[in-house]
Order: structure tokens, then sequence, then C-alpha cells
């Protein structure tokens, strides 16, 4: 019988709680958990925000998930860890550990502002909490400024707009969601958010506070009732790195999901792995790569075998009914070919080098994404497929027919 910790209580820790049953049925696992919430979803925090979700319809699993996996949840703070003594403590008790799996997350990144300290009203936008603490705040008439005009910033603009008086965004950026974006298609972004009514300042953001007042690096002052700060988000990697294991912008794990540390694993946000499209390793701070990697770190905790060698970034969202999905890698003009065409209100960019598919970007109508994701997430030559057909409708007609053949065991 083995001895199962997990340190973080999301999505990526109920990947590894399936992942571990999956091959252990009996062993004892402990999940310990700062916030204090069964494991929910959080992409729709600004859902719930919005009237579309209730409290209840965010659990990422039913309730009983726990008694059913025979887990332990344990409301508290992980201080510390040492890995050699096979020990974690926490609120100033101790655990002990045959494998431990960090599922630590990330948090809000607060850069140094002047006078930030004197807003009252002022909230971050990743967690329930932070969703019901605002959802306080909010009345009819609130001016809100949010600062960061990412995917965590643009939602919460859309789940509050039709519960306060205005909204506008700053971003440094010269464009909306930059880190998924490009410009053209981030322009077709954000002429839609405006249409809605969001107002923006982009290559601008607040660089000082008085009060309500929030005095901009281009000189304008914005005034508010409500500042939310949506930056960006930075891996929880302290634990890690106080005992002793690898880390970057993330805490290192190969294919396995192991750390540099023996019997220690980590999956999720907090983590830096292999990005098979860029050939590099990066954070790939995303929900389903979380629980990919969770249920990974599970099944090798549990003595299986279980490797990840084909993550890929890849974002799906919507804003007011307009769909945007993204993957792999993008590159400059001159590097390869890059395939556009305008789609029903939308743009649809697609990235061809040295015959592979290395990224898109889809705003608009969005069928065919998978097919798209599935050829660079396996890297697919594309001198098995109809490229032609490719760029203009991603089907399984795009397959060569002894391409087809093999997909479809034999049947065409």
């Amino acid at each position: 019988m083995s001895k199962y910790v997990i340190i973080g209580n999301g999505v990526a820790a109920a990947g590894c709680i399936e992942g571990i049953r999956s091959a252990d049925k009996e062993s004892e696992i402990t999940v310990i958990s700062a916030e204090k919430h069964p494991v929910y979803s959080r992409p729709l925090i600004s859902y719930y925000l919005e009237g579309k979700t209730t409290l209840e319809k965010m659990n990422y699993r039913s309730l009983d998930f726990y008694d059913k996996n025979n887990t332990e949840l344990i409301y508290a703070t992980a201080e510390k860890i040492d890995a050699k003594k096979g020990e974690v403590t926490f609120d100033g008790k101790k655990t002990t550990f045959d494998k431990l799996c960090l599922a630590t997350g990330s948090s809000p990144f607060i850069p140094k502002m002047n006078g930030l300290e004197n807003v009252k009203s002022k909230f971050t936008f990743m967690t329930m909490d932070d969703s019901l603490a605002l959802e306080k705040a909010l009345k009819k008439d609130s001016r809100v400024l949010i600062i960061g005009a990412g995917l965590i910033g643009l939602k919460c603009a859309e789940g509050i707009l039709g519960r306060v008086g205005s909204v506008t965004v700053c971003d440094l950026a010269d464009r909306v969601l930059s880190s998924i974006l490009d410009s053209e298609c981030a322009d077709v972004m954000q002429k839609h958010l405006e249409s809605k009514g969001i107002k923006f300042l982009l290559s601008d953001s607040a660089e000082s506070f008085e009060k309500n007042k929030a005095k901009m690096k281009s000189g304008e002052t914005v005034e508010f009732d409500i500042l939310v700060l949506a930056v960006g988000v930075r891996a929880n990697v302290q634990l890690a790195k106080d005992a002793g294991a690898e880390v970057n912008r993330g805490i290192i794990i190969g294919t396995k999901m192991q750390t540099t540390l023996e019997n220690v694993y980590a999956a999720g946000d907090c983590t830096e792995g292999f990005d098979s499209s860029a050939g590099a390793n990066r954070v790939l701070a995303i929900l389903p790569n979380a629980y990919m990697q969770g249920y990974c770190a599970g099944v090798n905790m549990a003595g299986g075998e279980s490797s990840i060698t084909n993550a890929i970034p890849m974002n799906s969202i919507g804003f007011f009914g307009l769909h945007c999905t993204s993957a792999g890698s993008y590159f400059a003009k001159g590097e390869g070919e890059i395939y556009e065409e305008k789609i029903c209100g939308g743009i649809k960019r697609l990235y061809i080098k040295d015959d592979r598919l290395t990224g898109y970007i889809i705003i608009g109508d969005v069928t065919g994404a998978g097919i798209y994701t599935r050829l660079i997430r396996e890297k697919t030559d594309l001198s098995g497929v109809n490229v032609d057909e490719l760029k203009k409708d991603a089907t399984l007609a795009i397959f060569l027919p002894e391409t087809r053949r093999k997909m479809l065991g034999g049947v065409v």
C-alpha cells in the first residue's frame, strides 16, 4: 500500500486522483487544498456573474467525488515539502507521502503601482471567491476599470457588462488577447467587443492611483468605482523551489510529469513542460492540458506507465456569441505560408511550414477546428492531405484515400 498526497485541488488534482485510481484502487490519497471548495471549473466564474450558470453547476465533479475515490480532502495551506523524508507541512501539521503531486496552479500577477494600496474596491479574477467578492461590489451605475486585455480580463468584462454602468479595459499591449492573437485577428475581436459597449485603452495602462482615479501612462485620467487587476498570472513554484526542485517560469517536468525530485510529480498551470508544436519547454496553462497532465502523473505515481509527448497550446473561448479557437505556434511572414480567409464576419488563419500545420487562429465559425488541432498535435505530413481543401474546410475529405482507410480502420 502506498500513500499519495496531492497539493492543490483544481482540474489537475482531479485528473491525478483518477489517474491513481486507474492503477491503484485501495491506497490512501490525501488532497491539501488552500481553496475551501471542492474542485470546480474556473473558466465558469465569468458565466456565473453573467447569470448563465450556478455555483452548483460549476462543480467539475460530483460532490461525492472524494468519497467515491477514497480521498481525504483537507482545507489547509501547504507550507513546506521535505522530499527526502517524504513529508508535507501544512498549517503547522505534517503528513507523510510515498508519492507527491504538486498541482499548485498559478496566482495573479500584481505589478507595483503607486497608490494601489489606497484603492478600496479592487479585485483579482481567478477563483470562485474572487467572483463572489466582485459580485457583492457590482452596482448598476458602477464604472469598472479592468487592467489587462487578456483572457481573464476580457471574460471578466463580458461577465459584468450587463450588471454595471460602464467597463473600460486597458493594456500595455497594442491589441487584445495579445498572447494568442496576432494584430489582424485581435482587431476583429476588439471591434466585436466594442460593439457591445466595452471601451479599450490599448498601448496604455495605469501608472498610479489616487483613490478612485487612475493616472495612465499616456497622461489620461480614468475615474472608476471598481478596479479589476487582470494583468497576468504566475505559476506557483515556491513550494517546489524551496524543496530543491528545478524551476523556471514553471516547475520543470518530464514527459511522465516527474519533477527533478524523487517521488515528486507536478501537473497543471504550475508546470513547464514540452510544447511539441514549438519544440521547446513552456508553461501551457490551459484546462485540458491540466487534466491530462494530472491523469498522467497519477498513473505513474501508482506504478503504471503514461507519458505526454504531444502537448500543445490551445484555446477555445467566446465573447458575446463570437467564438475564437487557436492552437499551436505561429511565425512571422516570410518564414512559411500563412493562409488567411475572411469567414462569416470573422477570420481564419493557418500557419503552414515544412509541410506541416504548425498553428491556426479561427474567429467565427470554428467548425473543423478539431481536425486542425489533430494535425498539429500529430505533426501530420501534409503530403498526405489535400492542402487546398484543408485551407477551406477541415473534414475527413482532406485526407487522401489511403490515409482515410488507416484512420477509419480500413473503411473509406
